[in-house]
């Protein structure tokens, strides 16, 4: 499938695929068709080439695949992407060959080599189109029928392809079974969202469609219409709808597997979910599947998809009842990044049966004023959700649901409502609603609603997705209660973070009145989260490193023994550092397939016996790519690392001197804590008089809970377990990634105690954690990281209490607009916002006095101005920003 986001065919093409071997040409006479054969693909895989006349004249360039085994198989028609081509799903093309099905792909009209103009998908052309390669698939002899002129065929595609694919099931019955991928159901609806005009998305359809000439005239004027008024009218709305699958809702019987993207403010989850209701209403078989991906980028999980594909298809072309379809629903949730490619870390979860987008509701209280929210003049500035057509480029949603974003709201052309901090972890999944009152003073009004998860701090707030719902309200202007339904997603609100419901004036993306305009917005009701409970995460397995490290050491031995090649000779140890726990130098690691940028750069620091280091840093810095390269997981591309004189390698001998705990351990349940450390220093293969089992536990202090099975453990208790397990033979050296996530503030503390009483002995910790407060009280030294390469190292005592700190205490909050200007003031390095004013960093030279003199010009209330230095602050202050 083409799942990848629709840019222009100029930028998303190199050179043509040259054929292997010289085609030969033949020109099939009065038919207005030629072909080009070419020879056997990879595995035997066979492409044919023609281009075929539709009843207009239209030519569509086609290529047709077909296995190198003789008999009848069921036949697949693979449509591509907006503004792509039949060459974008060849490789789609030829696995599914391989998998024993007859592909056809095509050029869509306007597209690649075929002729004709773009009709988006126009019943009369492009569906049509796909009847008539129908009628050519009967005819073929490799083609399994059902009756005569009835091929046995499945229809699938990403997009436009999707649209169509739902499109030709509705229009002809001979099609079986269709997969349509982050498509629309209305694109009515999804281009004129509640009757907003999306004019940057719209823009991008038309322009990466060659230009409104490329179109048929109807859209054309439709376009330069709606685009010059910046409303979509009711011959717009109609025009869309008659070439949606919406329009054939009734007439799709076939089982469909809708694959739908998270990360998609073009094709939102509102359209599968319209899709999925209506189809299971007419009695056809649905499967649903939100993936991570989407055209704001993110993970298109190709192969995923393509496996739970072809499944599809064999069970519903081929009739294999063995073929799992997968559950009835799958949303694949985000767990974090992996620093060292930079790819996002996903899991599924699943239910069996598509909850949509309003189950088990619950309600989170509000609270806020009434306010005035502003439209300028020309809309303009506006504010900033997703950024349509970029997202193959970076993935800003992607990086949303990580807690980086790119939303911004203007100060006065937004009104807030804000919850209560949580007070346990909340997943959203599916539409929030709210009830909300507006008064315009003019007729309309036109607001963006958006839902926020805000830390426990308020200085951070992610957009989830960077997703906003557009709304215009009519008749306003004596007041109106509307409900406003917010974008669907799936998100985890942790515990202590706030919601925030904000509804702007203004949106990058959208067309908002020209005339400048007054909202006055206030609370109608408590917003309304969908928790779909009975969709369930998969349980973490056990790590398999566990069960394949010691077949693995095995077979590597096995092989050098075979090939008689002896492994690449290790640096030689060095005396000087025999009793050094740790020295890295000039360390870089760089992301995979990137030639320069850098996960680590040029890292060097230094640990010594007895010291509990605390590697610090925000998300990104490159400190699990450091531990990883220190574990001897992955290999440095320069520098070095050695551990007690040793250089760290895979398999050095001196990692039996490292224990470590990194992203948590995997138990199995039914077992008790003391078995499934037996079973685990068992599988190392070592003797069991080195695992030193006794002393490990008794620093990790689980007491009875050891002879319980592990199902019964608390999070605290697993991840003491975990702590003990990474102890086991009582290394020197013991590396703790974020060993408090998950933990109460008492099981926070007995952590902190466990690393203490380890080190106490003369061993080694060093800790990776986000939880500066602890850091401070736990580690003696700190090391402090930031884009990779080394900010600061030192004693934390050194760190605290360098720099030029000063805590002015304010009366009231401090706006960002006010601090902003505070930044910029001459002798003033950095200012940042705090629970108690404001926390500034002079330049050298800078003066306390001048300070205060410049804050009081600015009207920043300044009732207090003091040194104040906490790890927290040291940290803000070096890598100049929120950690």
């Amino acid at each position: 499938m083409d799942l990848r986001v629709p840019v222009p065919r100029g930028l998303l093409k190199g050179p043509r695929r040259l054929l292997a071997a010289a085609a030969a040409v033949v020109v099939l006479a009065g038919a207005g068709t030629w072909s080009a054969v070419a020879s056997d693909g990879p595995s035997g895989v066979r492409r044919t080439d023609r281009v075929m006349t539709m009843a207009d004249g239209t030519r569509l360039d086609t290529s047709y695949f077909t296995g190198a085994s003789s008999g009848r198989r069921p036949a697949v028609l693979l449509a591509h992407g907006f503004g792509g081509s039949k060459d974008d799903v060849r490789q789609e093309a030829e696995d599914l060959t391989r998998a024993g099905y007859t592909v056809l792909t095509w050029s869509a009209r306007g597209f690649g080599r075929s002729t004709g103009k773009i009709g988006l998908n126009d019943p009369e052309h492009e569906v049509a189109d796909v009847s008539r390669l129908i009628d050519w698939l009967a005819e073929q002899p490799q083609v399994r029928l059902d009756a005569k002129g009835d091929p046995r065929v499945g229809v699938t595609g990403g997009s436009y392809g999707g649209a169509v694919s739902l499109l030709a099931a509705g229009h002809d019955r001979r099609v079986d079974a269709i997969a349509p991928a982050v498509t629309y159901w209305n694109l009515a609806d999804a281009l004129f969202p509640n009757g907003v005009f999306k004019k940057l998305w719209a823009g991008v359809f038309f322009n990466t469609g060659g230009g409104c000439a490329r179109f048929e005239p109807a859209l054309c004027r439709m376009y330069d219409r709606v685009a010059e008024s910046g409303t979509p009218d009711a011959a717009a709305r109609e025009l869309l709808r008659e070439r949606s699958p919406v329009a054939v809702a009734g007439r799709i019987k076939v089982p469909t597997l809708l694959v739908q993207g998270q990360t998609d403010s073009l094709f939102t989850l509102a359209q599968s979910d319209a899709a999925a209701k209506a189809l299971r209403a007419g009695g056809a078989p649905v499967a649903v599947d939100w993936i991570a991906g989407g055209h704001d980028g993110g993970d298109m999980e190709d192969s995923r998809v393509q496996g739970r594909v072809t499944a599809w298809f064999d069970h519903y072309l081929k009739g294999d009842d063995s073929a799992a379809t997968g559950p009835a629903f799958r949303v694949t949730r985000t767990g974090g990044v992996d620093s060292t490619d930079g790819a996002a870390q996903l899991r599924g979860a699943s239910a069996d049966a598509y909850p949509g987008l309003r189950d088990h509701p619950r309600a989170v209280p509000l609270s806020g004023r009434e306010q005035r929210v502003a439209n300028p003049a020309g809309a303009s500035p506006p504010g900033v959700s997703a950024l349509p057509g970029l997202g193959g480029s970076g993935g800003l949603s992607q990086l949303s649901a990580l807690g980086v974003g790119v939303s911004l709201d203007f100060p006065g052309q937004y009104a807030r409502f804000d919850s209560a901090p949580l007070t346990r972890d909340l997943r959203i999944t599916g539409s929030p609603t709210a009830t909300v009152h507006v008064t315009s003073t003019t007729g309309d009004a036109v607001l963006f609603g958006k839902v926020y998860d805000v830390g426990p701090d308020g200085a951070r707030q992610v957009l989830p997705a960077q997703l906003v719902t557009p709304l215009r309200v009519t008749g306003a202007k004596a007041g109106k209660d509307v409900t406003v339904t917010l974008p669907a997603i799936d998100h985890e609100v942790r515990k202590g973070h706030r919601l925030r419901l904000v509804l702007a004036s203004t949106d990058l993306g959208y067309a908002s009145p020209a005339a400048p305009a007054t909202y006055t917005v206030s609370l109608g009701s408590d917003l309304s989260v969908p928790t779909a409970p009975a969709v369930t995460t998969a349980a973490a397995p056990l790590p398999s490193w566990v069960w394949w490290l010691p077949l693995a050491g095995a077979l590597g031995a096995l092989a050098l023994l075979v090939t008689g090649r002896r492994p690449t000779a290790a640096p030689a140890p060095d005396p000087a550092l025999a009793d050094v726990p740790l020295q890295i130098t000039d360390l870089s690691k760089r992301y995979a397939g990137s030639a320069d940028r850098y996960a680590v750069r040029e890292l060097s620091f230094r640990v010594e016996k007895g010291q509990v280091l605390g590697l610090l840093g925000p998300n990104g810095a490159g400190k699990t790519t450091t531990l990883r390269m220190l574990m001897g997981l992955i290999g440095p591309d320069g520098g070095q690392i050695r551990v007690f004189g040793h250089a760290v390698r895979p398999g050095a001998p001196v990692l039996s001197r490292v224990g470590a705990f990194v992203e948590g351990a995997g138990f199995l349940p039914h077992l008790s804590g003391r078995e499934n450390l037996e079973l685990y220093w068992r599988a190392t293969g070592r003797p069991p008089g080195d695992a030193h089992l006794d002393e490990a536990l008794e620093i990790a202090g689980l007491g009875d809970a050891l002879a319980r099975a592990v199902r019964t453990y608390s999070q605290g208790m697993r991840q003491r377990l975990a702590i003990a397990q990474a102890m086991l033979g009582l290394p020197d050296l013991l590396i703790l990634d974020e060993p408090t996530n998950g933990l109460d503030p008492p099981q926070i503390r007995e952590m902190r105690e466990v690393m203490i009483r380890y080190a106490a002995a003369g061993r080694t910790v060093i800790v990776s954690s986000h939880l500066l407060a602890e850091v401070e009280q736990s580690c003696t030294h700190l090391v402090v990281m930031d884009r990779g390469r080394l900010v600061q190292a030192g004693p934390v005592r050194d760190i605290v209490g360098s720099g030029d700190t000063l805590l002015v205490g304010t009366g009231t909050p401090v706006e960002e607009p006010v601090v902003e200007k505070v930044a910029a003031l001459p002798g003033v390095a950095s200012a940042v916002r705090t629970e108690d004013g404001l926390l500034i960093r002079l330049e050298p030279g800078g003066a306390a006095e001048e300070l205060v003199v410049e804050l009081v010009r600015l009207e920043v209330p300044v009732a207090s101005v003091g040194p104040h230095r906490r790890l927290e602050d040291a940290f803000l202050t070096l890598i100049g920003g929120a950690p």
